[in-house]
């Protein structure tokens, strides 16, 4: 019942998508998605991860089978596009397998198999429609948007020292290779997603059922609260409302050379492309969210989540994208729905509880902070510098002695018995 209730809100959701798209004249998440089975996708590498998910249900004779039909179709659908010189993209395989698997649960399986493979298939279905709905909702955010905070959220930066300028200076400093670097993590955030997950569900084929939270489920979360934000805080970016990307819109060109003085902060009109994307910073959000659930993994995923969060934040801030406040409220989003989605899966309880309301009221604090105490956070920076390092450590810790709280306690070794001594 909780997935069929599940599926039809993200049916319902991707239909109201879908016509609010349609609204303003451009094609919707659903459009977009059925058009993938025949023409070029948008992103290959994504349905080619989106397979993967799915294969998690799957036994290793299937998963070659899988593997080997999603490339033969996509050779075939090379060879068709190189013959009409039409755009060249892979990745239409992988989709037309995870079709198919879902017609063969459908009239092959049975019971507890067809609902399994039936999740698997939901699974990497989900990637895909969070991508494209994504894109259809930060459409809405610029059309229904036409006003930004940017100038509030920049004044209130200066607490923290403008990270963003200095980030921005030090990946120019870097040359081509930091920057290469930095775009690549930032682009394929999906990828260590895919990566962390796989490893969490990697016995999932051999005992039949999927574990009760993973990452999926915070990235889920993450992607549909995130964008409702958005409406309530629209903020394009450093690079846009100060910098040479927002042409004759932005305040001044002054990113990343030059941070902005001290005055009073006002909604500014902006462009009706731009999507108003930035608080909080979701990237910051996914990146902190694999980090968290990495923790469990070897040291080589432990590695990988940390060098992805880091260098995420470097992206975020060194290409403009972000300002540090939108740094500092993202991790606080994240660390409260994973703590809720932990709580969820556990059972709910006094400290569960008490860990998500802290966590929702340090989050609506810094939001109220950030509109209409700009000014005095730019002014007095020795003061709330340091209080919103404080807030965002505060829930941190908050989370970390909470769910070690949660963790099974180990069990005692058992003492050898005393041995009569010889005499």
């Amino acid at each position: 019942m909780l997935w069929a209730a599940a599926s039809a809100v993200a049916l319902g959701f991707l239909v109201a998508l879908e016509i609010a798209a349609r609204h303003y004249g451009v094609r919707g998440p659903i459009t977009n998605q059925v058009r993938e089975v025949i023409f070029a996708p948008k992103s290959g590498p994504l349905l080619y991860a989106s397979m993967a998910l799915m294969m998690v249900v799957l036994t290793w004779r299937q998963r070659f089978i899988a593997v080997g039909a999603a490339i033969g179709i996509d050779i075939a659908f090379f060879a068709v596009r190189w013959a009409l010189d039409a755009k060249m993209m892979f990745g239409n395989g992988a989709l037309w397998v995870i079709l198919g698997c879902a017609v063969i649960a459908v009239t092959r399986r049975t019971g507890r198999e067809r609902v399994l493979l039936l999740k698997g298939v939901g699974l990497g279905l989900l990637l895909v429609a969070g991508r494209k709905t994504g894109d259809a909702w930060l459409l809405i955010t610029w059309k229904t948007r036409p006003m930004v905070l940017d100038q509030y959220v920049a004044t209130a930066d200066h607490a923290l020292g403008n990270p963003s300028w200095v980030a921005g200076r030090i990946v120019e400093a870097t040359g081509p290779i930091g920057a290469h670097v930095l775009d690549w993590v930032y682009i394929q955030l999906a990828v260590a997603a895919v990566a962390v997950t796989l490893y969490q569900l990697r016995n999932v084929a051999v005992e039949r059922r999927f574990p009760g939270h993973h990452l999926v489920r915070t990235f889920l979360v993450v992607g549909l609260l995130g964008p409702a934000i958005y409406m309530i805080f629209p903020v394009v970016g450093p690079i846009f409302a100060y910098g040479a990307d927002g042409g004759h819109w932005a305040v001044a060109d002054l990113w990343p050379d030059t941070p902005p003085s001290i005055s009073a902060p006002g909604q500014m009109p902006f462009d009706g492309i731009t999507p108003r994307n930035c608080m909080p910073s979701l990237h910051t959000a996914w990146a902190t969210a694999i980090f968290l659930h990495s923790r469990k993994g070897p040291r080589i995923l432990q590695f990988g989540g940390a060098f992805w969060l880091i260098a995420t934040l470097g992206a975020t801030l060194g290409f403009g994208y972000h300002y540090g406040a939108d740094i500092v409220a993202g991790v606080v989003f994240t660390v409260t729905i994973e703590a809720a989605m932990r709580s969820l899966d556990r059972g709910w309880d006094r400290s569960g509880i008490q860990l998500v309301a802290y966590g929702a009221t340090v989050f609506t604090a810094l939001l109220v902070s950030y509109r209409y105490l700009s000014m005095e956070m730019a002014e007095h920076p020795w003061v709330f510098g340091p209080l919103l390092v404080l807030a965002v450590t505060s829930v941190v810790y908050g989370y970390v002695r909470t769910t070690q709280s949660w963790e099974p306690k180990a069990a005692p070794a058992r003492q050898p018995a005393p041995q009569p001594e010889l005499v």
